[in-house]
């Protein structure tokens, strides 16, 4: 069925708005239409901390003891560079709050609390119950996509407990994130953990955009976290618009689609001020700061752009060296209206290290939806 005339001449009203807003403007089309909640980004880069040179990576959850903590590879962490203290794989623990932090080496890095004991990376973690958990690839480059691993801590990230089972690259489960919510998950929606997997397009001989491109969703009980069996696999939506799950992940849909590619990891929050689960991941090229921000009133949709740089309005465009590849929102920094966040990003070159930026949405008036869907 075609666009209604009226819902044509909207959707194009929202695109040009899209265009001219005063934040990041668009030079390329975006695979979703322009955000009805959102309607723009700005970011203050006078806020701009680096810390941890070498130690990239770094995605973020909000634990029980009010503390924060990261993953980060190929560096020695807070502290350290890229040679002093270096190890493949590290987690770390940050203390107070956006203006006023300090990070600490739990296990690995520089002067650690506790010494690494494998290697691999990471781009998923999560505290629930009490509980670390973090998505664990072995090696770095291609070598991550062989296999992804869940990982347990009881300790507060002192050891870690592997799975005994794995998402293997025959099929095309990599790099996967889990869906962060407030503090210890909560503010969930269910019962049910979300974690997003790039769907590998090919057989890559480095890190790149994968296209066309494609992210899957599975969900599983907080309860039953470590076992494989009670995953469930997003297989799309029925005629009203509610998710179906199946356990066969050969019958899954993706949740998100890109023909211009997405990134080899990403990254996904739910804001709840603003009542708007966030993605964020790369399209077109990797490490060059192609950053596509975008919302959605569910963890599987209906997705709309809020922010998709290109050219030369990529990511950090004079502020600092264009070479980004990950970004995350720290949820225990985001402001009670969810409009004033603190964005965690990295790259390569001098932006391998530990970066935050303060940044504000501006939010369109009475649009931003609530989540209604009954839990599935």
């Amino acid at each position: 069925m075609g666009m209604r005339p009226s819902g044509m001449l909207r959707w194009f009203g929202l695109l040009a708005m899209l265009i001219l807003r005063e934040a990041v403007p668009l030079s390329a089309a975006p695979p979703y239409p322009p955000s009805t909640a959102i309607g723009g980004v700005e970011f203050d880069w006078s806020t701009h901390v680096r810390l941890a040179p070498g130690s990239d990576n770094w995605p973020i959850t909000w634990a029980d003891d009010d503390h924060q903590y990261a993953s980060w590879g190929d560096g020695g962490g807070f502290g350290g560079t890229n040679t002093d203290g270096r190890v493949s794989l590290g987690f770390a623990r940050i203390e107070g709050d956006k203006r006023n932090y300090k990070g600490y080496n739990v296990w690995g890095g520089k002067a650690p609390e506790n010494a690494a004991r494998f290697g691999g990376k990471s781009y998923g973690v999560l505290c629930v119950d009490g509980v670390l958990y973090k998505w664990w690839g072995p090696g770095s480059g291609t070598t991550s996509y062989t296999e992804s691993r869940l990982c347990k801590s009881s300790n507060d990230g002192a050891t870690w407990t592997k799975a005994s089972w794995g998402f293997v690259k025959a099929q095309r489960l990599i790099m996967p994130t889990i869906l962060n919510f407030g503090r210890n998950y909560a503010g969930t929606r269910d019962e049910y953990v979300y974690h997003y997997f790039v769907r590998l397009q090919g057989d890559p001989s480095d890190l790149n955009v994968h296209v066309p491109g494609k992210i899957d969703l599975a969900r599983v009980p907080q309860k039953t976290l470590m076992d494989r069996t009670a995953y469930e696999f997003f297989a799309g939506t029925d005629e009203g618009g509610r998710p179906r799950w199946t356990s066969d992940p050969d019958e899954r849909r993706p949740v998100f689609e890109n023909p211009a590619g997405v990134g080899w990891n990403l990254s996904v929050s739910y804001n709840p001020g603003l009542k708007r689960y966030l993605l964020c991941t790369e399209h077109t090229a990797t490490f060059e700061g192609r950053l596509g921000m975008f919302d959605a009133p569910e963890p599987w949709g209906p997705w709309t752009t809020v922010l998709y740089t290109e050219g030369a309005e990529v990511f950090g465009a004079g502020r600092i060296e264009t070479s980004t590849f990950f970004w995350n929102f720290s949820n225990k920094w985001l402001s009670p209206d969810g409009r004033d966040f603190v964005l965690l990003f990295t790259g390569i070159n001098t932006n391998d290290s530990w970066n935050t930026v303060e940044g504000s949405f501006r939010v369109m008036p009475d649009t931003a939806p609530e989540s209604t869907a009954p839990a599935q």
